[in-house]
């Protein structure tokens, strides 16, 4: 078997991958790194990675075998020529492009409980960022106020999309800006200053396929729970694709069996992985949270109308919290 030691990263210039590296960076001890690029007129070059330069291989089966763990940061093609060429590695995907695989297992260490061990030969799906983020949060609060129910909106950033979608952001508001027709490849549809509950027709990928996969991600999360007593009820969800570049805002609204008040749940909310903004301080934002670990929670109010029932607002780095627990997941393969 190969040294679990060695992580090969496959989409290394993605934005994904780019997370992963800086992730990995900060890992001690460090770890042996080998960058994998999709596009054969990337490779070969050299690049910075943990304050070293590092050449940027192809993708083929030598380089592969070489590698313990191979991390899946680029497209759902490449993703599945590497299931079908890393023989004995560990397979840890942030593409979601091994879902149907028949030995896929849906992993977040951030949410799992301590006695949680995955079988030796998984493949490790690192689920969806926002399914994590909701996790942390109902998982949190359940277990000091039990929770009756909850529904949240989830607002997704263009980055969910890549660089593609990011790109087409950017250029869709200097266009309208500069009253020039504005390119629509990936959303089908205007996304800049302007919010959608569904892109268009042409779309090459669907916003219910995403609100459908945090959906199942999340059920299989709070299944697992987060320790000793029941785990939190299932919300009603929905998502919404937002006009912001990175990080997801997330609304809570949660209906518990006993309210414990706002002062309680802020105290109640508080752990390593979530920074609590009390009423004294400003709501987090998601161009705030860039860079940073777990998520953000703040603006928490009492429901006016519902007496057992209290908003609050989230947000997370999208591609941070992806990475992180993809990083933390290879980790426990050590």
């Amino acid at each position: 078997m190969a040294d679990r030691r060695t992580w090969v990263v496959v989409g290394s210039e993605s934005l994904l991958g780019r997370e992963l590296r800086d992730v990995v960076a900060d890992q001690k001890p460090a770890r042996d790194l080998k960058l994998i690029a999709e596009d054969p007129e990337k490779t070969g070059v050299l690049t910075e990675q943990g304050g070293e330069a590092a050449l940027v291989l192809g993708l083929d089966a030598a380089v592969l075998r070489g590698g313990g763990v191979v991390f899946l940061v680029g497209t759902a093609e490449s993703a599945q020529r590497v299931l079908s060429l890393a023989r004995g590695a560990a397979i840890i995907d942030l593409t979601h492009a091994a879902e149907d695989h028949p030995r896929s297992l849906i992993r977040a260490p951030f949410v799992e409980p301590a006695e949680f061990r995955a079988p030796e030969d998984a493949v490790h799906l690192v689920a969806h960022p926002a399914a994590i983020a909701i996790a942390m949060v109902l998982q949190t609060v359940h277990r000091q106020f039990p929770i009756r129910r909850s529904v949240i909106q989830i607002f997704e950033p263009a980055s969910e999309r890549g660089t593609a979608g990011v790109e087409e952001l950017q250029q869709q508001t200097v266009s309208l800006l500069s009253f020039k027709n504005m390119p629509k490849k990936i959303f089908d549809h205007q996304l800049s200053f302007n919010m959608l509950a569904r892109y268009g027709e042409e779309a090459p990928f669907a916003l219910e396929s995403a609100e459908l996969r945090i959906e199942r991600h999340l059920a299989t999360l709070l299944s697992r729970g987060a320790g000793a007593g029941p785990a939190a009820p299932m919300p009603s969800l929905r998502l919404i694709q937002a006009p912001v570049f990175h990080g997801y805002s997330l609304s809570f609204w949660i209906e518990f069996e006993e309210n414990p008040g706002v002062e309680a749940l802020e105290a109640g909310l508080k752990h390593r992985l979530i920074d609590v903004r009390g009423s004294d301080l400003e709501p987090p934002t998601s161009a705030g949270i860039a860079g940073q670990s777990g998520v953000a929670v703040g603006a928490v109010t009492m429901d006016r109308n519902a007496p057992q029932a209290c908003w609050c607002w989230v947000v997370a780095d999208n591609l941070r919290l992806a990475a992180e627990n993809a990083v933390a997941a290879g980790s426990q393969l050590l």
